[in-house]
């Protein structure tokens, strides 16, 4: 089970937007009818306060604020909204609570998942190292070898490292793989060896094994392949052979 999968297993995931939606609906309808009822109270103790008025002109009702009040009917609307504006605080805490949940547990899990991915690099790293090194051994030592048979394929320790350092990074994590000093240097960038790599058929080739990306191929050449200064070396001399 993938980390996602785990996740959305675990939290259940997939019913916080239906969830959400209900709550934020309710929350809509309750804010309708508040306002409504807000918009009636307030016609309510308009047209009560003009009551007031005119009764004080008329001498009816005394002029003693402490005597003039609202009606019960306009009070217990008044207390009414107010239970309406409690209940959508209550639901408004509610949802942001849910969601706030649901983060914290994303939160763990995303801790776990780096705590996973480090032991891989660690990993990865202890068990691509060696492998790099005996690939350059190869190549160092080829001409005591089985001879120039081979330069085309591909280096598969090197190569090996190249992917599990691809499935680090398409985490978004980068891959800290140590490099041993001793590791022999190729190619025009005069780094170590990594990903496919092709030979120069030239003998006499002074960097010999040349990566992918450097020399602008993306596929293992069919039959002899020169590196640039090589090739610019034998249009020169078009009566020397390499081969």
């Amino acid at each position: 089970m993938s980390f996602l999968d785990e996740f959305q297993a675990s939290t259940d995931l997939e019913s916080l937007p239906i969830i959400l939606q209900k709550k934020y609906a309710l929350l809509r309808d309750l804010d309708k009818s508040l306002r409504e009822i807000q918009r009636q109270n307030e016609q309510l103790c308009e047209q009560e306060i003009k009551d007031i008025q005119r009764g004080v002109k008329a001498g009816n009702i005394t002029a003693d604020t402490l005597l003039i009040r609202f009606s019960d009917e306009a009070l217990d609307e008044q207390k009414h909204s107010i239970r309406i504006a409690d209940e959508k605080v209550a639901l408004a805490v509610q949802a942001y609570d849910l969601v706030d949940a649901h983060i914290q547990q994303l939160d763990q899990y995303l801790k776990k998942f780096d705590e996973e991915l480090s032991r891989e690099r660690e990993s990865v790293a202890a068990t691509t190292l060696p492998g790099s090194s005996l690939d350059g051994s190869a190549k160092s030592g080829r001409g005591s070898g089985g001879g120039r048979g081979g330069h085309k394929k591909t280096h598969l320790a090197a190569a090996a490292a190249t992917t599990a350092a691809t499935s680090a990074n398409s985490t978004g994590i980068e891959l800290d793989c140590p490099v041993d000093p001793n590791e022999p240097t190729y190619c025009f960038c005069q780094q170590v060896s990594y990903g496919e790599m092709v030979a120069c058929d030239n003998p006499h080739c002074t960097i010999e094994w040349f990566h992918f990306g450097c020399v602008g191929l993306k596929e293992q050449p069919k039959g002899k392949w020169y590196c640039s200064d090589c090739a610019s070396l034998k249009n020169r001399r078009k009566g020397i052979s390499f081969c």
